[in-house]
């Protein structure tokens, strides 16, 4: 009987030294985009992550590639920063004209405004959009592209901090 008493004790023992379970839970979003033909949509948004202004104007650009530099008094903060990202499907090889709503557009925040200039989308060369249609054509086999655009925020001297936005519009015809 003692024998059985030892035995028992011991199959109750580690139970009885496990942790505690600890339970939680967590939500997380899912997305799909299913294309039809001759589509066109954002995919991302232009952003020209963190800044420091300073007593001097200057200028951050922000290429195709998500490469971001600086002139004159600007100070880029951090890694931040990238292109607007558009996508469709059309057919192989067929040619599409994308052109600018404007050339230039003003952003708004909690102080003066700032002009965003010279976008340029990352085709092979990169080229500067503008309101003047610029023909490409679908490489893809699928007919399916994507394509970044970048552009150039001009900062003004001691620019008030603060989120600023506004919005700039790409027109795709296919041919």
């Amino acid at each position: 009987m003692q024998r059985g008493l030892a035995l028992f004790a011991l199959l109750i023992a580690p139970t009885a030294a496990s942790p505690a379970l600890a339970q939680g839970s967590a939500q997380g979003e899912v997305e799909a985009i299913v294309l039809r033909p001759l589509s066109f949509f954002k995919v991302n948004d232009l952003d020209f992550g963190s800044i420091i202004a300073s007593g001097t104007s200057g200028t951050v650009r922000l290429a195709p590639d998500g490469t971001r530099t600086r002139t004159g008094g600007v100070t880029l903060s951090g890694n931040g920063g990238e292109p607007a990202r558009f996508a469709g499907l059309g057919t192989p090889n067929r040619q599409v004209n994308i052109s600018l709503g404007s050339n230039m557009i003003w952003i708004t925040g909690p102080g003066v405004r700032m002009r965003v200039r010279d976008f340029e989308i990352g085709s092979t060369p990169t080229a500067i959009l503008s309101t003047t249609p610029t023909r490409f054509s679908i490489a893809s086999t699928l007919g399916n592209y994507n394509f970044p655009v970048g552009g150039t925020l001009e900062v003004g001297a001691n620019q008030t901090p603060g989120d600023y936005s506004g919005t700039f519009t790409i027109t795709l015809n296919y041919l």
